[in-house]
């Protein structure tokens, strides 16, 4: 059975957050139709939220604007098969339970959307896959930031996210867009 893992779709990321992301109106929308289309087949959904530890930076602080959920996305009340799992780390493995809520559901596939693409959604994604878990990566999905270095150089968000991936497809994900299984090439250079 597949389930939907959504890492770390906060406000945060938003043009008003403080770790803005390009394309993150789109990849909210991609996410909340990947959520919409869960619940129509009755499969799991895990929302995962990240909050930075008092001595990391200001964003995604506990109780603050920015380490909400964005608009809309969320456990839905009273479905069972939706569960809100909170991390201070990159991976949502870590230490939050979900693996066993996943394995007691009998899941064997996780659709992984979110954002940071080179940061939680690929160590996520990475996790999982060392523990057995099939992933399938939907790009437009996910969201990363452009990236600088004074020796290493640059790379536009755009790029950051097409390596990510192109780092996780090597690793034996599945990189596909929508919900039609369909592979993908990236095509928007947001």
């Amino acid at each position: 059975m597949q389930a939907l893992l959504v890492v770390d779709a906060q406000k945060e990321f938003s043009s008003a957050g403080k770790r803005p992301v390009a394309n993150y109106d789109s990849a909210v929308s991609a996410i909340r139709r990947h959520a919409d289309t869960a619940r129509l087949e009755d499969r799991p959904i895990a929302w995962v939220r990240h909050f930075n530890r008092p001595h990391e930076s200001r964003a995604f602080v506990p109780g603050l604007w920015g380490a909400e959920l964005s608009v809309g996305l969320g456990p839905q009340p009273g479905r069972d098969a939706e569960r809100l799992f909170d991390k201070d780390v990159f991976g949502a493995f870590s230490a939050t339970g979900l693996e066993e809520w996943l394995r007691a559901l009998g899941v064997t596939e996780l659709l992984v959307a979110g954002f940071f693409t080179h940061m939680c959604v690929s160590t996520s994604a990475r996790e999982a896959l060392v523990r057995g878990f099939d992933v399938v990566i939907d790009p437009e999905a996910t969201g990363a930031r452009a990236l600088e270095h004074a020796e290493l150089g640059s790379l536009s968000a755009y790029e950051v996210r097409r390596t990510a991936l192109l780092q996780l497809a090597d690793m034996g994900a599945r990189i596909e867009a929508g919900v039609s299984r369909q592979p993908v090439l990236l095509h928007t250079h947001a």
